[in-house]
């Protein structure tokens, strides 16, 4: 089996990962909210594109952020096949 891909160790990818995935997590609320209380269906599809690019971007951090670590690893180890796996999951 293969290994993961590591995670992010840049703390500067971290905070920008973290804050794309707590605009997502707010904007998810407000959806949620707007479907509760009967909103116009307008307003939750804007809200609801808007938590989908947020996720996106927060996942393409992420793969961009291993690969980069990937090829900086002192031991060369990079499991490319995954990160590709990972890469498309994402389109």
């Amino acid at each position: 089996m293969a290994q993961s891909a590591p995670t992010t160790h840049d703390p500067d990818a971290k905070r920008k990962i973290v804050n794309r995935l707590r605009r997502a997590h707010g904007q998810l609320a407000a959806v949620i909210e707007a479907v509760e209380s009967d909103a116009h269906c307008r307003d939750s599809v804007h809200q609801l594109s808007a938590v989908s690019k947020a996720l996106d971007r927060a996942g393409f951090l992420m793969i961009s952020s291993a690969l980069k670590e990937c090829m900086t690893a002192p031991d060369g180890q990079a499991d490319v096949e995954e990160l590709e796996k990972l890469f498309l999951s994402l389109a």
